[in-house]
């Protein structure tokens, strides 16, 4: 039997070394993570609709399909929570008979510690062009969305909601003094600005929404006001460092590891 040449014998055992790793590393998951594949769909308008809206026969859809959670139970409710008709409540069907959507997209904000944070946007066109977007926050071990009672002490959440509502109320008076300073609005305008952050309040009520980053907790608040006015409308993203929330975080709740400063 021939021998083979040492220097062939080299090259192959290092490529065999480097397969082994690249499928090590394919099969292996982190463990307190999900596996997020994109899917993307090119949206085709109903003939009807494509005929009425000539330029707007098409429309782009991407979400997160996930995989790589042990559990089957759990992988189907996450996957059924961030199902494209479960994020805005309109199906593919509904999509193609109606010309407003222009797209869907996402962003995956945290995806560590068995917490999944993602953000859904979609944008149209109607009248004017508007852009929406709704929030989950999914704990990886039952498949359930987190809500401020699972994740925060239910004896410190008045005193949570001010801590938040102080950040709004300093963004009101920043736009009120601004908009005031404005020439060109009349008193009657000014008033009605005035009267229209009267009664803005960020309550115990709205703790529900908010997100989670490497770096901290966003509490998220919309405060519905109409197109006309949508410009002064507070950006309604408050963000806190973990280091601020160490007493509010549930030690046993999902974000636990947040709070004991294990963050990875």
């Amino acid at each position: 039997m021939s021998k083979m040449p040492l220097r062939k014998f080299i090259c192959l055992t290092f490529l065999a070394t480097i397969l082994g790793n690249t499928a090590h590393s394919q099969n292996t998951i982190q463990p307190g993570t999900a596996v997020i594949q994109q899917r993307r769909i090119v949206l085709t308008r109903s003939r009807t609709v494509a005929r009425e809206f000539p330029d707007r026969k098409t429309a782009i859809i991407r979400y997160p399909v996930v995989k790589g959670l042990e559990d089957a139970e759990v992988l189907r409710k996450v996957q059924k929570l961030l199902a494209v008709e479960n994020a805005f409540g309109s199906t593919l069907k509904e999509y193609r008979e109606d010309a407003w959507l222009t797209d869907i997209n996402y962003k995956v904000g945290y995806n560590r510690n068995y917490l999944l944070d993602v953000m859904f946007s979609q944008s149209g066109m109607g009248a004017y062009p508007d852009t929406q977007t709704k929030h989950f926050l999914i704990d990886l071990k039952s498949g359930s969305v987190i809500k401020a009672a699972d994740a925060f002490n239910a004896n410190l959440l008045a005193r949570l909601a001010s801590l938040v509502n102080a950040k709004l109320q300093n963004e009101v008076r920043a736009t009120i003094r601004r908009f005031e300073g404005d020439k060109d609005s009349s008193a009657e305008e000014k008033e009605s600005l005035r009267s229209t952050f009267a009664d803005l309040r960020f309550t115990e009520e709205n703790l529900d929404e908010f997100s989670v980053s490497p770096r901290g907790i966003t509490f998220l608040f919309d405060a519905g006001f109409p197109h006309a006015i949508r410009a002064l409308q507070p950006a309604g993203q408050y963000f806190f460092p973990f280091s601020t929330l160490q007493t509010y975080i549930k030690r046993d709740g999902p974000l636990g590891v947040l709070r004991a400063g294990n963050l990875k």
